[in-house]
């Protein structure tokens, strides 16, 4: 029983930190452009000759 006591507030405080790390995400624009980095990897850049 006493282990549930440490284990919930662990929960809850894990719970709290993926929220307030979410919200930083979406004030920080981390989602505007979900497309654009997977596109970016497909496309081959030619390397100029030297």
């Amino acid at each position: 029983m006493s282990g549930l006591a440490i284990l919930i507030p662990v929960a809850l405080l894990m719970g709290l930190c993926g929220l307030a790390f979410f919200f930083w995400a979406m004030r920080n624009d981390q989602f505007e452009d979900l497309d654009g980095a997977a596109q970016r990897v497909l496309i081959d850049e030619e390397e100029e000759p030297s």
